[in-house]
């Protein structure tokens, strides 16, 4: 008997570039990018899967991994130091005949067949590292094997105006799923992938191994995987999510997502001790807030000075906000600093990045649907004194 065998193992697909975060993800990968002051995106599928139980996590790293890389480490803040299982980082690598970067989500799976090997899994649950989110994947998992499936998808009730956006699946009254369509022009259902998947292993293995042998797919699991078992009479049925779900790939989707931390009614509780988010925490002093400092309806993290006006706004580790500076409705970024008289609005500050003293970033805006022109400015860009940033402008 195998000792290190796992019933599930899962494969965290965190190698993404996130070029619609812009200057944000210039120098580190989408799932590193910090969130709600103390976390990075990736640790709400780190946290998820060891509060369902899963303890065997392979991270599937490309592009610019040594920030990630750095921050897993040995998976301690997340109870994945383990002598059995754990997590690990699995970069592409140097194969004898040759060497590959991904080429797709189901490519990156099949570079590491021999991984997954190592522990003889049942399943496998393959998931995104760069979605913001809290789901047991023990309750997914029981139900792909009380219904007996080979495929089981989460997927998320969405509008029909934003339907065409998703991969949609269509759905017998049981949840089987019969069709699946990418980004419908004329959706049929609003049942919207996740990206998150449970597989039986030996069924997924074949499939990786024939796609892999076919010169003209994309190797992607919507693409080709999905529908190629569809067409085979695989038994694949939906998983319905109901609770809080964002993909923070855009820099609005990533705004919002931070702004819904203030939200009592946004379902996104990071103070539930039911369902932890575990970090990797520096080791700060308490953040310091000044006798003329005025706060209201923010999260301020560890390391913070606040001297000047925070409103609305999520204020990461080490950040600054000096005298008579104002911040509202914004994101500011590990290390960086709002200097005296700067105001700041509607923006996302970069990590190190720093505002000088009278300059303005972004402006006050009113509901317009929801939708916001957000000011980016880039990590370690300095702001000149007296400067201004348009909303809606990035700057690097």
């Amino acid at each position: 008997m195998n000792s290190r065998k796992k019933e599930c193992v899962a494969m965290l697909l965190a190698g993404g570039q996130g070029t619609r975060l812009y200057s944000l993800t210039k120098d580190i990968a989408k799932p590193a990018v910090s969130f709600g002051g103390k976390y990075r995106i990736i640790d709400f599928p780190l946290s998820n899967c060891i509060n369902s139980g899963i303890d065997t996590i392979g991270v599937l790293t490309q592009y610019q991994p040594f920030a990630l890389n750095q921050y897993i480490g040995n998976g301690q803040p997340w109870d994945l130091d383990r002598l059995s299982g754990g997590v690990f980082v699995l970069p592409p690598y140097m194969k004898s005949k040759n060497s590959d970067w991904y080429k797709g989500t189901a490519n990156a799976i099949y570079q590491n067949i021999a991984f997954i090997d190592k522990f003889s899994p049942e399943y496998v649950l393959v998931l995104s590292g760069d979605h913001i989110y809290k789901m047991d994947y023990a309750d997914m998992l029981s139900e792909h094997k009380r219904r007996g499936a080979d495929c089981t998808i989460a997927v998320i009730d969405v509008s029909i105006e934003e339907a065409s956006r998703f991969g949609i699946m269509n759905t017998k009254e049981d949840g089987e799923i019969y069709e699946f369509e990418e980004k419908p022009k004329k959706p049929k259902s609003t049942n919207a992938s996740m990206g998150i998947y449970v597989f039986n292993w030996d069924k997924l293995r074949k499939y990786l191994i024939a796609d892999e042998a076919d010169t003209k797919s994309s190797n992607d699991f919507g693409k080709n995987i999905i529908p190629d078992m569809l067409a085979d009479g695989q038994k694949l049925y939906a998983y319905k999510f109901s609770g809080y779900w964002k993909d923070v790939g855009t820099i609005n989707s990533l705004w919002e997502a931070n702004m819904d931390l203030l939200d009592e009614n946004s379902g996104l509780n990071l103070a539930d001790n039911g369902w932890k988010i575990y970090a990797r925490n520096t080791a700060e002093p308490p953040h310091y807030t000044g006798r003329d400092a005025v706060i209201s309806n923010s999260l301020i993290t560890e390391g913070c000075e606040i001297d000047g006006d925070v409103v609305n706004s999520v204020i990461s580790t080490g950040a600054e906000v000096c005298k008579g500076a104002s911040v509202s409705h914004s994101i500011v970024m590990p290390g960086a600093k709002v200097c005296e008289g700067a105001s700041v609005a509607y923006a996302i500050i970069g990590a190190g990045a720093v505002i000088g003293s009278g300059a303005r970033v972004g402006k006050e805006q009113s509901d317009k649907d929801g939708c916001y022109d957000i000011s980016v400015v880039a990590p370690a860009y300095v702001v000149k004194d007296g400067g201004i940033v348009d909303a809606g402008e990035m700057v690097e």
